[in-house]
């Protein structure tokens, strides 16, 4: 399309040197199109709204029609920006990816002649992935064949996941409504894996509604039974994780064809769930990477955060203290900060002393020394508070001090307002700060030495050089990340209602059919062993919550699969289960309240997120779940047995 629309620019009143905005450009013009309208960005995060023009422009709605068809205030606000992004964009001589689409589709519906010279040139068209075509993808192919009708798909509907990138399902299932006459030819026969591996997949994937059904068969010799793995929690599920990879390892050994660590890898639902595994496999010794995506302790969001406990126990560290000064903004600007290093430099003193000096100071703006003087105010209470171990009713552990560094220096309300997947990894780093606590154990030291002990525990899992990788590595990957490619052997982890299926498609019938053909996906990915698993207890903000087993564990058939209950292998201190409790606080099961007892509308309140009205209540027994509303933190579904709600009134 890029190409394209330069031979044909003069066409759509487009120069033909047009720039292509990538995410970051789009990102900061979106930004830039909220600060020329003086909108907040806190209320308004800048990527809800580029997420919601994408959408819009993949289903070739233009600035004018959405504006039109807003219908109320959030609509109407993403509508505004839209038009000044555009503008933006007009102003600049560029255009974003999802314009190359929509620009192109609407070229060819207009232009007669040029649809119909482009018809001449491209007389047969095939499109592979046809499944995770969006509509205006099929706008284009559409118009091309039109003609000729000369036009090729291939695609599986049981492999469409990419719903939440605009593709459209409806595209492949309703092919033959839109392409009349034409020819389907069933591929059922899989090449890669085992007959115990397909029957469980294909199993599963019949519980979906929207899917046309093929048989699934392979001719390759039958195979293990898929092991299905329960443990005690997810420390436990990593070690039985890599017990499977090893014991492949062992008995492949002879294989010529084997690829060593290369031939196995490890998916997840969620990058935070990769935390927990990247530290076992470190203790291990077993290489790894993390395809399309970083490992944890190297993402933005946890360096951060390091930076500030970092600069905490060593305010002299310049580099940490570069990076977090104006982390998440506080109005420290780059100039100023120059002044600050320029000032430590000619007099020899360290950039956190400057911070203090008048002479810096005065050579800033207002807003910027008030900021610095606030920055610095907020770590002399940190110090404080570290320097005595919390106070008389409270001891300050590990995952206090980062729990305490989340909140006070605004990353968890910066993350929470613009990135989900980023606060779900700071999250994480809690409960990897609790266990660390767990294993450090009640020694004789200070809390200023067991966070000195921490950074450097963290600085060793992190060194990911010191592993040998000559026998190549293991791949961590998220489900989405792992379609299309293939592994001898596969470990699935976190099979847990509210990771997979995810706890937004809870409430939605089509995004739970997403959820499984996600889940399908990965089932498919695996050769020859496939392990799936999940954690009985599981940890958050390092508070241990009870997890109700994936769903789509039971929509396996039973005899391929080999169940196994570990979780007797170990035991801990069960009073840290309840779900964002209090330290050592059990939860009365007598004090859970039933459906009646929650009506639609009803207000309640928790323990973490307070008060919420109750929107609706699902399920039965264990697997009970109440939507609720929130005041502070939005919409959230909680599992009745472990939620501690507490009902208000009526």
């Amino acid at each position: 399309c890029a190409r394209l629309l330069r031979q044909y620019a003069e066409h759509v009143g487009l120069p033909a040197d047009y720039s292509i905005y990538d995410t970051a450009d789009q990102k900061k013009a979106v930004r830039e199109a909220m600060t020329e309208l003086d909108i907040n960005t806190k209320n308004f995060p800048p990527d809800g709204a580029l997420h919601a023009i994408s959408n819009a422009k993949n289903e070739l709605i233009g600035a004018d029609s959405f504006a039109a068809g807003a219908a109320n205030f959030y609509d109407k606000t993403i509508a505004r920006v839209y038009t000044k992004y555009q503008q933006i964009l007009t102003r600049n001589k560029a255009m974003d990816f999802d314009d190359l689409l929509m620009k192109f589709a609407d070229l060819l519906r207009r232009n007669e002649a040029v649809r119909t010279e482009l018809q001449q040139r491209f007389g047969y068209v095939l499109i592979d992935e046809y499944q995770d075509t969006n509509h205006a993808q099929f706008a284009i192919a559409q118009a091309l064949c039109a003609t000729h009708r000369n036009l090729c798909v291939v695609g599986d509907p049981d492999q469409s996941i990419y719903g939440w990138r605009g593709a459209n399902i409806r595209n492949i299932l309703e092919f033959e409504q839109h392409f009349p006459g034409a020819t389907v030819v069933a591929l059922g026969q899989n090449w890669r894996s085992t007959p115990q591996i397909l029957e469980a997949a294909d199993a599963l994937i019949q519980n979906n509604k929207q899917r046309r059904h093929k048989p699934l068969f392979t001719s390759n010799a039958p195979g293990n039974e898929i092991q299905l793995v329960h443990a005690a929690d997810e420390e436990h599920e990593a070690e039985l994780v890599v017990e499977f990879l090893r014991k492949f390892a062992e008995s492949n050994e002879d294989n010529p064809d084997f690829r060593g660590f290369n031939d196995m890898a490890i998916f997840y639902r969620v990058n935070a769930l990769s935390r927990a595994m990247e530290e076992v496999l470190m203790r291990s010794s077993i290489p790894y990477q993390v395809a399309r995506g970083t490992a944890f302790y190297d993402r933005k969001e946890i360096k951060d955060t390091i930076a500030y406990l970092k600069v905490l126990m060593n305010p002299a560290d310049q580099v940490a203290l570069e990076r977090i000064i104006n982390t998440p903004t506080r109005g420290i600007g780059k100039t100023s900060i120059e002044h600050v290093i320029a000032l430590a430099g000619a007099n020899g003193m360290t950039m956190w002393d400057a911070m203090a000096d008048p002479r810096a100071l005065e050579q800033l703006t207002a807003r910027a020394a008030n900021s610095v003087r606030k920055f610095r105010g907020m770590f002399n209470e940190w110090h404080d508070k570290v320097s005595t171990g919390g106070n008389a009713m409270f001891t300050m552990l590990t995952r206090d001090v980062i729990e305490m560094i989340i909140q006070e220096s605004s990353l968890e309300a910066h993350y929470k307002k613009d990135d989900e997947d980023k606060l779900a990894n700071l999250y994480e780093l809690v409960t990897a700060a609790q266990r660390f606590d767990e294993e450090y154990g009640e020694q004789d030291a200070s809390l200023i030495q067991r966070l000195r002990d921490y950074l450097e525990a963290v600085a060793l899992v992190s060194d990911v050089d010191a592993v040998d990788t000559k026998k190549g590595a293991v791949t961590l990957m998220t489900l989405h990340a792992a379609k299309g490619l293939e592994f001898g052997a596969v470990a699935m982890i976190g099979l847990e209602e509210g990771l997979l299926p995810h706890s937004r498609s809870l409430d939605d019938p089509n995004e739970m059919e997403e959820e499984r053909r996600l889940c399908f996906v990965g089932i498919t990915r695996a050769c020859k062993q496939l392990m799936m698993s999940h954690a009985r207890y599981r940890a958050t903000r390092g508070y241990r919550e009870r997890t109700i087993p994936s769903q789509f564990l039971n929509e396996l058939p039973p005899e391929v699969i080999d169940d196994k209950d570990l979780t007797h292998e170990r035991e801990f201190d069960q009073t840290w289960s309840s779900e964002f409790g209090t330290r050592n606080a059990g939860y009365n099961s007598a004090l859970r309240p039933s459906h009646s007892a929650l009506p639609q509308g009803c207000v309640v309140r928790h323990p973490q997120f307070g008060l919420g009205v109750v929107q609706n209540v699902s399920g039965t027994g264990d697997t009970a779940r109440a939507k609720v509303k929130f005041n502070t933190v939005g919409i959230k579904t909680l599992i009745l047995e472990y939620a501690r709600l507490e009902k208000v009134s009526d």
